[in-house]
């Protein structure tokens, strides 16, 4: 019995000192250890070690993404980046290329007359033919600010549209459709310029007429017939904010050396300028001037009367101004379309192909 107690006392010995060795040696090999400052120290190594691992996987994408933004031509998102707040904004860029404003926009406004608070977004990305911007249609500025509230609700309405990045001109022009849209401003709210109303032979109405009924109504030469705000803008039933004219937003009277600034881009993928540009035989800096003139003398048919811009069809183009029919012209070799003082204000017609995208 006691060989065999001393045996047992002997082993037991040998399985103590093994145990210790084991706690000495391999269990700090595998992350085990006191408690105290010392696991606070493996804790900051971790997160020191977590966020290097973080940053190293930025980096790694960044270089990927940059690799392959060289390698097809597209332009970074930024939208890892903080979001730029473009409320009430003025814009200085003049590049036609869709892929220089490609980022995450945010903006406040207000419906003025119903005292209701919006938050616009836009983000642009880029592909190396064409951009894609997604919006909710609220605008960069407080609007429904006129004497008049609007007679339908401004709500979001979300937008996916597509501009292309070498847009190029046509053989024959595309004329405006009351189906889709006709510009997306870089604030995320659209130009839809022809209205739905006209004279319904008896009498003006808001509503109910379509692109190629007789004497539509221009919503900018009704004077207030079409109740829009002091962005020329307003709401379509299902809560679309669009503008019908010079929104007055994005560019200022104090253009840059060169101009206005490009403040969105038609359907077509052109441009679209504020007013003013350079105007090469003068070397100065002045207003487009539209090619449209008022017609004389008196209506013959539909509503009578004088020729007062009221409707669409009082005005013709003479070529009267520097601009094409389309409210476009060319310059250092880039096509683009300017706001005017007088119609048809933005863009009467497609010099390019226009994408279904914009389609209503």
């Amino acid at each position: 019995m006691v060989q065999r107690n001393e045996a047992a006392i002997a082993k037991n010995n040998r399985l103590k000192i093994l145990l210790s060795i084991f706690f000495v040696i391999v269990l700090p090999a595998c992350g085990g250890g006191s408690s105290g400052s010392n696991d606070e120290s493996l804790t900051s190594s971790n997160s020191t070690n977590a966020t290097s691992t973080t940053s190293s996987a930025t980096t790694s994408s960044d270089e990927t993404n940059d690799s392959s933004d060289s390698s097809d031509g597209a332009d970074s998102t930024g939208t890892n980046e903080d979001p730029t707040d473009l409320t009430a904004l003025i814009l200085s860029s003049r590049s036609p290329d869709c892929g220089d404003y490609a980022g995450f926009y945010i903006s406040s406004a207000s419906d003025v007359n119903r005292g209701i608070g919006f938050s616009g977004s836009v983000e642009i990305t880029a592909s190396a033919e064409s951009c894609s911007l997604i919006s909710n249609s609220i605008p960069n500025h407080d609007f429904n600010d006129g004497s008049a509230s609007f007679p339908n609700n401004t709500n979001e309405v979300d937008q996916d549209l597509v501009i292309l990045r070498n847009a190029q001109i046509a053989e024959t022009i595309t004329e405006l459709d009351q189906g889709s849209l006709d510009v997306i401003l870089l604030n995320g709210a659209p130009v839809d310029m022809l209205s739905a109303g006209c004279w319904d032979g008896s009498k003006n109405v808001a509503v109910g007429c379509n692109a190629d009924s007789d004497w539509l109504i221009d919503p900018l030469g009704s004077d207030g017939f079409l109740s829009a705000d002091t962005h020329n803008g307003h709401t379509q039933p299902n809560g679309l904010y669009h503008y019908h004219g010079e929104p007055r937003a994005l560019y200022d009277d104090n253009p840059g050396p060169e101009g206005s600034p490009v403040i969105g881009f038609a359907a077509d993928g052109f441009p679209v300028y504020g007013p003013y540009f350079l105007d090469s035989d003068s070397g100065q800096i002045r207003k487009a001037r539209s090619g449209y003139t008022l017609k004389e003398g008196t209506r013959p048919s539909g509503p009578g009367g004088i020729y007062d811009g009221f409707y669409n069809e009082d005005w013709e183009y003479t070529d009267a101004g520097d601009l094409d029919r389309c409210n476009g012209m060319t310059i250092d070799g880039q096509y683009g379309y300017f706001l005017t003082d007088n119609y048809p204000w933005i863009i009467k017609c497609f010099v390019g192909s226009p994408h279904f995208s914009f389609n209503k």
